[in-house]
C-alpha cells in the first residue's frame, strides 16, 4: 500500500518509476557546454521547473526533451521510451512557448483546434475537445474571437489550451508567464497550477523568476553553467541550499564566510572575521570538521531586531528599503560587511521602527543559520 506521503511525492519512494528521465545529457556548442552531464528524474503529475539565469542550459535542455536540439551524449525516457533520436512530431510531447505564437488571422476555437485538424480529427470530435479545452481555461465564450482582441492573460491561457488539445503526455513551458505584467503574472500562476492539477499531465517548465518556480513547483532543479546545483521541492531548496550560489541565487541571503572552530550540541561553532564572538549554525552541519573554511548563510527574514535568538550581531542602518509590507534594512558591521535584515510592517505607519544612523542589534535562532562548505 502507497503511503500519503509517497502518492503526493512520488520521488521519496524508492520503488516510484520516473515519467521523465534525462541520463547523463550533454550538448556541446563548438568547445561550449551549454549542457554538462545533466541527470534527472521526474515523475508523472510533476509541475517541475529548470530555474536558473540566462545562458544557464536550461531552455536547450528543454529543446532536447522537445527534440527541437540532439544530445551531444546521454539518453531521455519519456515514459519508458528511449526518444534521444526521435524527431519531435513523433514524441508524446508538446511545447508551449513564450510568445506564445497564435495565429493572428485565426479565431480562438480555431487556433486552439489547428494541431487537431492537422490530425485529421472527425469535425464533431475537434468541436467537443475544442469546447472543453475553452472551459478549461475560463474561455468559454470567446471561441470566436480574435488574438489581438484579447488581453495578454486570455492570449496565454489561448496558447495553453492549444499545447494541451492533443492531449500530450508532457507539456514543456518556456518562461509562459514572461510577458504578463506582475500582478496578473501572479494571478495567472495559480491558474495555471489550478490546470495542471485538475488535468494530471506532467508539466516541466523553464524560467528565471524565482519567485514563479517557488510558487508553482512541485520540485525545481536549479541550474548553474550547464549543471544542475540542486533539486528539491521549493521549500528544501530555499530552507536548505547546498552551496553558496544556491544560497545566493534563489532569494536573498547573508553569507559570511569564516573557519569551523568547534561543535556544540546545538550546532557547529564558526568564527566570522570581524566578529568578537562565533557564530553558532545547526543546519548543513554534516560532514564539516573543525578547521574546515565554510560560509554560514541567514536569510534577511530569519533575522530578527533586537537580542532575543541565540546569535547576536551590532550595525548601523546605512539603508532602509520599504516595500510596503515589508521593510528591509542594510546594517553596516563594525567590519564593513554590509547585511540585510528583513522586518514585516505589522503596524500602519511603521510603528517604532528604527531609522538611518540607528545602532542595532539583530539576532538570528542556532537553527536559521546554514553552514556551506561549497
Amino acid at each position: 500500500m502507497v503511503s500519503k506521503l509517497q502518492a503526493s511525492e512520488p520521488w521519496q519512494d524508492p520503488e516510484a518509476q520516473p515519467f521523465v528521465r534525462i541520463e547523463g545529457v550533454t550538448k556541446t556548442f563548438g568547445s561550449v557546454y551549454a549542457v554538462d552531464a545533466v541527470t534527472l528524474h521526474i515523475y508523472q503529475g510533476e509541475l517541475f521547473s529548470l530555474l536558473g539565469s540566462s545562458g544557464c542550459g536550461k531552455t536547450t535542455l528543454l529543446r532536447m526533451l522537445a527534440g527541437f536540439e540532439k544530445p551531444t551524449s546521454g539518453r531521455i525516457y519519456i515514459d519508458g521510451l528511449d526518444v534521444t533520436d526521435m524527431p519531435p512530431y513523433e514524441r508524446p510531447v508538446n511545447m508551449m512557448f513564450q510568445s506564445y505564437a497564435l495565429f493572428p488571422h485565426l479565431s480562438v476555437a480555431s487556433n486552439i483546434a489547428f494541431g487537431l485538424r492537422q490530425q485529421r480529427m472527425p469535425k464533431g470530435e475537434i468541436n467537443d475537445r475544442v469546447q472543453e479545452l475553452l472551459e478549461l481555461v475560463r474561455l468559454g465564450n470567446y471561441g470566436k474571437r480574435k488574438p489581438d482582441q484579447l488581453s495578454g492573460g486570455q492570449r496565454q491561457r489561448v496558447a495553453l489550451a492549444r499545447a494541451l488539445a492533443k492531449k500530450p503526455k508532457l507539456l514543456l513551458l518556456d518562461e509562459p508567464l514572461g510577458a504578463l505584467d506582475k500582478k496578473l503574472r501572479e494571478h495567472t500562476q495559480f491558474e495555471l497550477v489550478g490546470i495542471q492539477e485538475r488535468l494530471g499531465t506532467t508539466f516541466v517548465m523553464v524560467t528565471h523568476d524565482q519567485e514563479e518556480a517557488l510558487t508553482m513547483s512541485t520540485r525545481l532543479a536549479v541550474m548553474h553553467e550547464g549543471r544542475v546545483s540542486q533539486i528539491g521541492t521549493p521549500q528544501h531548496v530555499y530552507e536548505q541550499p547546498n552551496c553558496r550560489f544556491v544560497a545566493d541565487f534563489l532569494g536573498a541571503a547573508n553569507l559570511l564566510p569564516g573557519r569551523v572552530v568547534g561543535a556544540r550540541d546545538e550546532g557547529i561553532e564558526v568564527a566570522i572575521e570581524g566578529l568578537d564572538e562565533p557564530l553558532i549554525a545547526g543546519d548543513g552541519t554534516a560532514g564539516v570538521e573543525p578547521g574546515m573554511e565554510v560560509t554560514v548563510a541567514i536569510r534577511p527574514e530569519k533575522m530578527l531586531l533586537g537580542d532575543k535568538g541565540e546569535n547576536k550581531l551590532r550595525g548601523v542602518v546605512q539603508d532602509i528599503a520599504y516595500l510596503g509590507d515589508i521593510s528591509i534594512y542594510h546594517l553596516r558591521l563594525p567590519s564593513g560587511r554590509v547585511i540585510q535584515a528583513q522586518v514585516t510592517n505589522r503596524v500602519r505607519g511603521g510603528g517604532a521602527h528604527p531609522v538611518w544612523d540607528d545602532e542595532v542589534t539583530v539576532s538570528w535562532n542556532v537553527d536559521s543559520a546554514t553552514v556551506l562548505s561549497s
